[in-house]
């Protein structure tokens, strides 16, 4: 029968809007029936299933929607926190309901049907469809989730401001913006990567707003995270299965957001302080008189050193045909426990790598079938396939079987003295659609599979060796796997410009979100490039980055100490200044520790409304009060860097002042990049050691940047011995604590003691250097005696000895 024209029109209106959104709106007749509080949980019944809307703390809500026919899902593989018991009301209105808890407002809205939620008045964000089912299109997504065929996918909804950025969605290099692009959720390496990269191994689904809130889809399987890529103000988790529950949290700041995030998802237990250190690391050491010499070589050209990795090579002679052996080749290194305790003596721990894939062709193939510890197909057997090391199957790490023998695997290497569990390959890097694993299928475990490796490794550690500070190097994760200490890298990035001029975003994004030791391999990882400005460059910003870890293919050395004696100059100083700077990164990772911050934030964090800043990683902050500016660009002469307004701010190296607010294209040297100290901060060093075994804060450097502008300052340092798992919580540690007064001509500093119940404190000198010092005091006083002074009046820098005292409080008195 031949439609009339209008209803004609209105088909092809219908099917055109199908097409470009894909979407079957299944909640365009959602009717609100009725509301109800039942154990600290607002019920929302609807025509199409349940609403369950439960407050964890005063500014966190979660929201799961439980469709007719299905049942909720209680178990979340990233949230560990428990609801707190907030105080709510329920407020109905003639058309809507208002749902209070602490300081967020949930305001159900009947009809249409509408979830919006504020924060202390302040609107977030609102669902837009809510969820609802579509058509997925093959075209705009990743053949690692279609395996083929298009399929449907259930997806959640919500209404964006026109101008607000978008962060977050894991491990990318897009801009550090992400507004406007569309991610697969399937963790994937991307071999050679340079300066672009939408797909990588830590995909998480959290998304992020300048407005100071973020939604965490809490759920891992396979799907996409769409920030507004159609451009029509829309954010939408899409989802090949699983649970339909998000938590908003909201924030006062960037600060209190990323601390109410890790609260929810579990905070990052302090690494032990060799982490902090400098590695030797290759791809990779081929036996063992390669790595003593290695090792030898630091020491002999007085470069610090804390730690070795072995790649591949330790387990066999090839790259192919042996992986997951697991065991020393014993041609190669005839003595490892001897080669790891002598380098113990020295300083050094030894870190190897392990990979969850185990050829047919290695010594305990045989073992692996025997024991069922492999991902199985639709039988029950062994699922084996071609890759690249050869024809393997993979680890189950959800079944109790693969989770012992590979737990044993570290036991024997701790048992010979091995410090550090390097876990590669783990996204996993080829898992196949048919695999079976003892909880799911191969698509819903996927973005979990390192999660629970690293699950794996830190439960072990917690239940076998619980006094000691895991090292877990792995580069795929999930939300919340910052709670079982991974120090996460960004993959084999390109030995090019393009390669450094990403890392940046990658490491800012990750510690927005919770992984705040995301680094990369310093100079490069793929391809033989030999380009000593660019790894000179490289180990310059790793000063300022979570983990100092050259490493890449040894077509061209890694390792400063094979270098040409120019660049391993350059890259010695870089090292020692890392070294110097231990007691104000060991403090970093006790505030990520305590609070979540990350170590390396972005210029939001300090401007947050800001616009100019909501797209910056040239330039960041590391920690509160030191601006880093890399060179990310060949041959750059000048370097453009802004200057956030709320301070003054001290270049690190000249003293030089540059005034808040302001952009400025500054000289670049060779020797460093540009980094500059806030105005009123104190800054904790130490002298050079040559390992952190060595380290110790009985004599610290303390600086602290004066300004007339300044009338009060403060800092911390924290210590403690390094290596004892919570040693804080067990009372195992000192914070001293630096704070500054400025009354007319008199600046006092003062310097006091917190000390845990278990921690006997050291007695300490500190060499104290107060900078932008204009003029010579009249009169220096320690502890209300004039002691003598050195004045430095072309560095303006006044320098102040603190004998050593086991005093827990300090003051110096100056008259300026």
């Amino acid at each position: 029968m031949k439609k009339p024209p209008l209803t004609r029109l209105a088909a092809l209106l219908t099917l055109t809007l199908l097409g470009s959104h894909s979407a079957l709106a299944q909640n365009a007749e959602r009717k609100f029936e009725s509301a109800s509080q039942r154990d600290g949980v607002l019920e929302v019944r609807t025509s199409d299933g349940l609403y369950l809307i439960k407050p964890y703390t005063a500014n966190m809500v979660e929201t799961t929607f439980v469709p007719h026919g299905e049942a909720a899902d209680p178990a979340s593989h990233a949230v560990v926190l428990a609801p707190a018991g907030i105080k709510t009301t329920l407020a109905s209105k003639a058309h809507s309901l208002e749902y209070t808890a602490g300081g967020m407002q949930v305001t159900i809205t009947k009809a249409p049907f509408q979830i919006s939620y504020a924060y202390k008045g302040r609107k977030l964000v609102a669902e837009k469809h809510g969820y609802m089912k579509k058509q997925d299109d093959p075209a705009l997504g990743s053949k690692d989730i279609h395996q083929g065929a298009a399929r449907t996918l259930e997806a959640i909804e919500f209404a964006l401001d026109k101008e607000e950025a978008l962060y977050g969605a894991g491990e990318r290099a897009v801009g550090m913006n992400r507004r406007g692009q569309r991610f697969t959720l399937y963790n994937k390496a991307h071999y050679g990567y340079g300066e672009h990269s939408t797909q990588m191994g830590y995909g998480m689904p959290l998304a992020l707003s300048s407005k100071m809130y973020a939604l965490h889809f809490d759920n891992p399987q396979t799907g996409y995270l769409d920030f507004d890529s159609r451009k029509d103000n829309s954010l939408s988790y899409e989802t090949t299965g699983g649970r339909k529950t998000y938590q908003v949290i909201a924030g006062d700041s960037w600060e209190d957001l990323i601390a109410s995030y890790t609260s929810l998802t579990g905070r990052q237990p302090l690494p032990p302080r060799w982490a902090l250190g400098n590695f030797a690391m290759r791809f990779g050491y081929r036996d063992e008189a390669m790595a003593r010499a290695t090792v030898n070589k630091f020491i002999a050209d007085d470069i610090p050193l804390d730690a070795i990795v072995f790649d591949l090579f330790w387990f066999g002679k090839e790259v192919k045909g042996t992986m997951g052996n697991l065991a020393w080749d014993k041609d190669n290194f005839p003595n490892p426990a001897g080669m790891i305790s002598d380098f113990r003596n020295k300083g050094v721990q030894t870190v190897v790598i392990t990979e969850p894939f185990i050829v047919d062709t290695s010594a305990r193939w045989q073992e692996a079938v025997d024991k069922k510890i492999l991902g199985t197909d639709a039988s029950g057997a062994a699922l084996a396939y071609d890759f690249y090391f050869g024809h393997t199957g993979l680890i189950d790490i959800f079944g109790q079987p693969g989770k012992d023998w590979f737990w044993n695997i570290y036991q024997d290497l701790h048992q010979q003295g091995v410090a550090g569990v390097w876990g590669d390959l783990g996204e996993p890097e080829v898992h196949p659609a048919a695999m079976q694993h003892a909880t799911g299928s191969a698509e819903a475990v996927h973005n979990i599979y390192g999660h629970q490796w690293a699950r794996l490794v830190a439960e072990g550690y917690q239940r076998d060796y619980p006094t000691e500070r895991p090292f877990i190097l792995m580069r795929a994760g999930y939300s919340g796997t910052q709670r079982y200490g991974i120090i996460p890298w960004s993959g084999d990035v390109d030995r090019s410009w393009g390669g450094l001029h990403s890392q940046p975003e990658i490491a800012l994004q990750m510690g927005m979100q919770g992984a705040a030791y995301m680094h990369s391999d310093l100079g490069g990882f793929a391809n033989p490039v030999l380009d000593n400005e660019l790894y000179a460059r490289w180990l310059q910003y790793g000063v300022f980055q979570p983990i100092f870890r050259p490493h890449a293919q040894d077509d061209v050395a890694p390792e400063p100490v094979y270098r040409d004696d120019a660049t391993k100059a350059l890259a010695r100083e870089a090292i020692r200044l890392r070294y110097r700077l231990l007691p104000y990164n060991y403090t970093l990772a006790f505030d990520n520790h305590r609070s979540g911050l990350p170590l390396m934030r972005p210029m939001l964090y300090e401007e947050p409304r800001n616009a100019k800043v909501y797209a910056m990683s040239s330039t960041y902050l590391w920690g509160k009060d030191l601006l880093v500016t890399p060179v990310l660009a060949k041959g750059a002469s000048t370097a453009e860097v802004y200057f956030p307004a709320r301070s003054v701010w001290f270049d690190f190296y000249t003293g030089a002042k540059h005034a808040g607010g302001i952009s400025d294209s500054v000289k670049l040297e060779a020797d460093h990049i540009p980094v500059y100290v806030r105005g009123g901060a104190f800054i904790p060093m130490t002298k050079v050691v040559q390992s952190t075994r060595d380290y110790n804060t009985r004599h610290i450097e303390l600086h602290y940047y004066h300004d007339a502008s300044v009338s009060a300052g403060s800092g911390k340092l924290y210590d403690d011995d390094g290596s004892t798992a919570n040693a804080y919580e067990q009372g195992q540690y000192e914070l001293l604590n630096f704070a500054s007064k400025l009354q007319g001509r008199e600046l006092t500093i003062s310097v006091t003691a917190e000390t845990g119940k278990q921690y006997q404190r050291p007695d300490r000198s500190i060499a104290l250097q107060v900078h932008n010092v204009t003029r010579a005091p009249s009169v220096v006083r320690v502890d209300g005696k004039a002691v003598m002074f050195v004045w430095d009046e072309s560095s303006k820098v006044l320098s102040v000895a603190m004998p050593a005292s086991g005093g827990a409080s300090r003051n110096v008195s100056i008259t300026l």
